[in-house]
C-alpha cells in the first residue's frame, strides 16, 4: 500500500497514473492524503475494479467509525469490477483538520465543512473516471450526508444508496436539538454531548434482548460488534457540536423543498434493518421511501432486512445483502449514458 500527496487543484493532480498499480490482493490498493478545500488532510482508501470497470463507488462511514471498516464490502464491489473510494470525514478516521479533532466536525460550520469534503473527494473521482458512471453510498450518518449532497449536487452522481439512515426525527429531534444547545451554552462545542450518548447508543443498546455488550445493537454477528468495541477509531463520544451537525443533516433531508434539483428518474436504494433501534426498526427507512415516492421519485428500490440491526454490511447474512447491492449496481450502471460499451 502507498501514501500520495495530492492537493486538490494542484498541477499534480491531474496525473492519476499511481492509481493504476496495485494488482496485489489487497482490498485498498491505495491509501492517500490530500487537502480539500476546507484545509482538512483526508484520508482517502481506493479498491481497484477487477476487469473493465464498471462505475466508480464512493462511499461515505458513519458516526463514530471510518473507511477502513468497509474494506470487506469493498473487496465485493471491485471483484465486481467497481472501483470504490472511501474516506474518513473531518474529526473521524485518519483525517485531519487543524478545527478538528476528534468528535468534531469544525469549530464552526461543521457540516458545511463535511459536505465541501465529500464534493472535493466526488471532484477527485470523476477526474480519475471521467468516462464511467459514478454511484454515492452512506451508511447511517454517511447515509444523511449521501442524501445531503446529492440534493445539493444532484448532477455529481448517476445513483445514490442511502442505507440505515434516520430522517423521522420530529419533534424528538428539536428536543435533542434544544438539549444540545443548552449542553454548548453550559460546557461548549468541543466536548463530548453528556445526554446524546444515553438517548442514543446506550438506549439502542439496552434494547436488545439478552444483550452480550452495550454494542449489540450494531449487528447479531459477535466477531463484528468485538472488532468495533476492540478499534480505537469506533465508539468514542461525539461532541456537542458535532451532534448539532448530525441533526443539521437530519432536518435539511426532512424538508420535501429541498429535493426540487434531483431529477425524479434517479436510481435510489434504500436499505433498513427490521431490528435496527437506530432506525425505529426500519420504519424510518419505510418513511423516506414513501415520502421520494410521494414527490414523484419513480426509481427508488426498498430492502428492509429481516431481523437485522444497524450495520447491514455486518450483518450475519451480509454476503446475501452485498449480492443484492451488486445486482442492483449492474442494473443501475447500465442505464447511465457514461457506462462504458
Amino acid at each position: 500500500m502507498t501514501e500520495q500527496q495530492l492537493t486538490i487543484g494542484s498541477p499534480h493532480s491531474q496525473d492519476y497514473s499511481y492509481l493504476a498499480h496495485g494488482e496485489n490482493g489487497l482490498p485498498f490498493q491505495t491509501a492517500e492524503h490530500f487537502t480539500s478545500p476546507t484545509g482538512a488532510a483526508i484520508s482517502l482508501r481506493h479498491a481497484v475494479a477487477r476487469g473493465k470497470p464498471r462505475a466508480a463507488i464512493q462511499i461515505n462511514h458513519g458516526l463514530a467509525e471510518h473507511s477502513a471498516r468497509y474494506i470487506g464490502f469493498a473487496k465485493r464491489l471491485a471483484a465486481a469490477g467497481f472501483h470504490v473510494y472511501a474516506h474518513d470525514h473531518r474529526g473521524h478516521g485518519e483525517t485531519t483538520a487543524p478545527d478538528a479533532p476528534r468528535g468534531m466536525f469544525s469549530v464552526r460550520g461543521g457540516a458545511a465543512k463535511v459536505l465541501a469534503d465529500v464534493a472535493a473527494v466526488n471532484t477527485h473521482i470523476h477526474r480519475v473516471h471521467s468516462d464511467l458512471p459514478i454511484v454515492i453510498f452512506g451508511h447511517s450518518m454517511g447515509g444523511l450526508i449521501t442524501l445531503s449532497h446529492i440534493l445539493r449536487h444532484p448532477e455529481t452522481v448517476d445513483a445514490a444508496a442511502i442505507w440505515n439512515a434516520n430522517f423521522s426525527a420530529g419533534a424528538a429531534g428539536r428536543l435533542a436539538q434544544l438539549i444540545l444547545k443548552a449542553e454548548r451554552m453550559l460546557l461548549g462545542s468541543d466536548v463530548p454531548s453528556h445526554i446524546l450518548p444515553k438517548l442514543t447508543f446506550r438506549a439502542w443498546g439496552r434494547g436488545i434482548p439478552n444483550r452480550r455488550t452495550d454494542f449489540d445493537w450494531l449487528s447479531r454477528d459477535p466477531t463484528e460488534v468485538d472488532a468495533y468495541i476492540a478499534d480505537s477509531h469506533c465508539g468514542w463520544d461525539a461532541s456537542v457540536g458535532m451532534w448539532l451537525d448530525v441533526f443539521d443533516f437530519v432536518f435539511y433531508g426532512a424538508r420535501d423543498g429541498n429535493f426540487a434539483k434531483v431529477r425524479r428518474d434517479m436510481p435510489l436504494h434504500l436499505v433498513g434493518g427490521e431490528k435496527d433501534p437506530a432506525t425505529d426498526n426500519g420504519k424510518a427507512v419505510a418513511a423516506l421511501v414513501q415520502r421520494m415516492q410521494a414527490m414523484g421519485f419513480r426509481n427508488v428500490t426498498e430492502r428492509i432486512y429481516p431481523e437485522t440491526r444497524h450495520e447491514s454490511l455486518n450483518e450475519i447474512n451480509r454476503d446475501a445483502i452485498t449480492d443484492d447491492f451488486i445486482a442492483w449496481l449492474n442494473k443501475i450502471v447500465e442505464q447511465s449514458p457514461r457506462y462504458p460499451r
